[in-house]
């Protein structure tokens, strides 16, 4: 399997397992000149901005711990653009979903507070 078919596959399984959580999708993908979103989901009354991370081993890290201060810089942004776009203004949170090579889910839920 390629490594955007791994992604693929990762976000798909992020996005079951979410909704099996009482989230609904509302996008895939949502990009911008800023960057690239994974999902965007809605719980209750909170716009849910998600990034799924793929690692197949943590020799550099888990997937988790991938995510940098950089890449947060582009997720918020993106997730501003998105807002601003819409016209939305509602409460939002960002969420991390991370997988090692089983596919096992690991969901930080406001997770840019956690990192």
């Amino acid at each position: 399997m390629s490594t955007l078919e791994t992604g693929q596959a990762a976000e798909d399984k992020a996005c079951e397992y979410l909704k099996k959580h009482g989230l609904k999708l509302i996008e895939k993908n949502y990009r911008c000149r800023n960057g690239e979103i994974d999902l965007i989901m809605q719980d209750k009354n909170h716009l849910v901005f998600v990034e799924v991370r793929y690692r197949n081993n943590d020799n550099f890290g888990s997937a988790i711990e991938s995510i940098d201060k950089y890449k947060i810089k582009k997720i918020v942004a993106t997730a501003q653009h998105y807002l601003t776009y819409n016209k939305l203004d509602i409460p939002a949170r960002f969420d991390v979903i991370g997988f090692d090579a089983s596919l096992k889910p690991n969901w930080i839920s406001n997770a840019f507070n956690e990192i």
